[in-house]
């Protein structure tokens, strides 16, 4: 049952009890007249809950709501309407707030549908024809003109522009395009009007394969036992069976719903869903967007941590760290030929030499024609000069005298320009680790009880290794696509709870198949949309508050369910001794909703410490309750 559906049974129980009271108390009128409103809330809203629960009992589905549903039979049976209207009441209301924190994945293949396109402009000669995206194929031309999606993957064959692919890159800066130049579907155009030949049908484009993979992620991903059904699934027979001595006992089948009335399990359809609101609450004033607020159940408990490289425990931002530049070549000609051709890359270093040109005010000139084949690296011609930048595998590959001529490989990362097919330079980066990343890996296990961490990144092997060895991962999975990336997280969530952290969206799949996934920034719309939690700040120390949110949200819930569940047996208890007919047991339940709701309540509150990753030296630092 969705959650319009509990919100609007949840109105209608709140107008059949004010009218019942008004018109029983306030007008007086006869029980026949004022009941009305309460057969109708029952009928309406009493018999679709009650239905909806039957359903789950086929499947054997012993959820805590269970005693709910059995109540408002009872009370029907026996005439109780007053007593089984409040539970519907309770009931839908409870069930409304679980509802909101039902998966996003159809929020994320909607997202994800609206960025393509579903007409676009061929052409044929020199005449423009709209047609539907689905009849493209290889080869074809596509004219795409300022600020319009980009349908297909293929290459650029006229024009010169630029194109926004932070959707599946997460990096934050617009790249270049001139003919040669690839392009990617689902690329936000910009000023200028390209020309692209379609590489791919529509179909198989690397768009196409990512939703695919995303859309197989949501229908296999499992349904995780939430905290209420757990605390249920012992307090459910235990609560029926009070009420079925109590009848035995007297003999009375009113004792029976007086102890189901008591029983009602509220302090976990409503002290459970006030406690993960509340710590909602408190993680939006900290800069951290919860979209499935289930995730603080399960947040701290998960004891593999998966990251992604770039934006996570880097900065994102690689910088021009080393220039070793062969003698027969000017340093700043090179860096001027490099820069050229670098400013259509997508590659994540390509940014750095292009700021390392600008800082040394070098003149900007443009490439006449680029291309960039799988293995060989990027090739361009600039200035009548043919330029290649390309790896050191590459040029031992292809050129293996050539190796003599190059520096000793160092670790981090590097490239290697070759200008008229003549050792030019090697350039050497560093992709900074953010300052805290070590310290925060070596927090993880001692705080927060982490077993495993894990670097797992599309990057090359080289970039890998040379940022665990930095922030002191051991494991890592380097040069994987979205499909190998999302196998790993699948087999690692088989073996243990795990939190995944990504920011592009080549990471959404991960991010919805493993058991909390956390988006770093809100570069794509997909990737929060995928994600259970988002940090708006890009900041290690909101991944501890979110942890340590987690943590205590669950403590404080189970304080209240326990504690609630401890009253109401000794309610059952007084009910089935005669002590509490049905209505003052729904009172004495009220009571300890009263209690449940207020302790929960303390969830929304800031705690004197929400965080203990920099005050590690001081226990006495750790997150207070």
């Amino acid at each position: 049952m969705t959650i319009r559906k509990h919100t609007l049974i949840a109105i209608l129980a709140v107008l059949g009890l004010s009218v019942h009271l008004t018109a029983k108390y306030v007008f007086q009128l006869d029980s026949k007249l004022s009941d009305l409103p309460l057969w109708l809330t029952l009928a309406f809203g009493g018999i679709p809950l009650c239905w909806d629960l039957l359903r789950k009992l086929l499947k054997r589905e012993f959820g805590s709501d269970l005693l709910a549903g059995i109540s408002i039979v009872t009370s029907i049976l026996l005439g109780e309407y007053l007593a089984g209207a409040v539970i519907v009441l309770m009931l839908s209301g409870g069930e409304a707030l679980e509802s909101y924190a039902v998966s996003q994945a159809s929020s994320v293949l909607k997202a994800l549908a609206k960025r393509m396109p579903s007409v676009v402009h061929l052409k044929e000669g020199i005449q423009l024809r709209d047609v539907d995206t689905s009849k493209l194929s290889v080869g074809d031309q596509v004219v795409i003109y300022p600020h319009e999606i980009c349908p297909v993957d293929g290459l650029v064959i006229e024009g010169h522009g630029s194109m926004d692919e932070s959707f599946l890159t997460g990096e934050p800066y617009r790249m270049s395009k001139t003919p040669g130049s690839t392009v990617l579907s689902g690329a936000l155009n910009g000023e200028s009007v390209l020309t692209v030949e379609a590489q791919r049908e529509v179909k198989d484009s690397r768009y196409a394969k990512i939703m695919k993979v995303m859309e197989n992620s949501a229908q296999s991903r499992p349904q995780m036992r939430r905290l209420g059904d757990q605390l249920g699934a012992f307090y459910t027979p235990l609560a029926i069976a009070i009420g079925i001595v109590a009848w035995l006992l007297s003999g009375d089948p009113v004792r029976f719903l007086a102890v189901m009335v008591v029983a009602t399990p509220c302090p976990l359809l409503i002290g459970i869903p006030v406690a993960i609101i509340g710590a909602v609450s408190l993680a939006a004033n900290r800069s951290i967007i919860v979209r499935d607020p289930a995730i603080l159940e399960k947040v701290s408990s998960c004891r593999t941590i998966i990251f992604d490289k770039t934006g996570t425990l880097t900065y994102g931002q690689p910088r021009l760290d080393e220039q070793i530049v062969a003698p027969v070549f000017d340093a700043s000609f090179v860096l001027q030929m490099t820069a050229a051709l670098e400013k259509y890359s997508k590659h994540p270093l390509a940014n750095a030499i292009v700021e390392a040109s600008i800082a040394a005010k070098l003149v900007g000139v443009e490439a006449t024609s680029i291309s960039e084949r799988p293995g060989e690296g990027l090739r361009g011609i600039i200035q009548q000069h043919e330029v290649l930048i390309t790896s050191r595998n590459a040029v031992a590959k292809r050129w293996p005298s050539m190796t003599e001529l190059l520096p000793p490989r160092s670790v981090g990362l590097e490239c290697i320009v070759l200008i008229d097919q003549k050792y030019a330079a090697t350039y050497r980066f560093r992709d900074v680790p953010r300052a805290d990343g070590k310290s925060f890996i070596q927090h993880l296990g001692p705080r927060h009880n982490v077993r495993k961490v894990i670097l797992l990144s599309g990057d090359r092997q080289e970039e890998v290794a040379y940022l665990a060895k930095m922030v002191g991962v051991e494991e890592i999975y380097a040069e994987k696509s979205p499909e190998e990336k999302l196998s790993i997280v699948e087999q690692e969530t088989r073996l243990a709870p795990t939190l995944y952290v990504g920011d592009g969206i080549n990471d959404a799949p991960s991010l919805m198949a493993a058991t909390v996934g956390l988006a770093f920034g809100h570069n794509s719309d997909v990737t929060t949309e995928a994600a259970g939690a988002v940090v708006m700040d890009s900041s290690l120390q909101k991944v501890d508050e979110l942890l340590h949110i987690g943590a205590r949200m669950k403590r404080i819930a189970l304080q209240s369910a326990v504690g609630g569940m401890v009253l109401s047996v000794v309610g059952m208890i007084a009910a089935m001794f005669g002590f509490l007919s049905p209505v003052a047991g729904a009172l004495c339940q009220e009571l300890i909703d009263v209690f449940a709701v207020i302790n929960a309540l303390r969830a929304a509150f800031r705690p004197r410490f929400l965080s203990d990753y920099h005050q590690e030296s001081n226990d006495s630092n750790s997150i207070q309750s």
